[in-house]
């Protein structure tokens, strides 16, 4: 992803607010699943990582992303913004993120 487009994908998440939070319990197969849905049906995603080590945040971030198989667009304290097109998007839901 070059850096108009994350640009772009920023400027469009700035009003989301999260609808994944990771809790205590990490990245279970659940949060996996939940956030494959979230991807599918909304491609950009904010995620809550509700941990209180920088590097244990960075380490659930990362997994999570690699499970789902998302970019990470924006990585600010907890919160994380991942972005997965999705080729069967409705046309109405894609246009926004897709050129």
């Amino acid at each position: 992803m070059n850096s108009a487009r994350r640009k772009e994908l920023r400027s469009i998440a700035h009003h989301l607010h999260p609808v994944i939070i990771v809790g205590d319990g990490g990245v279970s197969d659940a949060v996996i699943n939940e956030t494959n849905r979230a991807l599918d049906d909304h491609e950009l995603i904010k995620v809550k990582i509700n941990a209180f080590d920088r590097e244990d945040r960075a380490a659930l971030g990362a997994h999570l992303t690699d499970a789902c198989g998302a970019e990470l667009v924006q990585k600010i304290g907890k919160v994380l913004v991942l972005f997965r097109q999705n080729p069967d998007a409705k046309p109405a839901l894609s246009n926004l993120t897709r050129k």
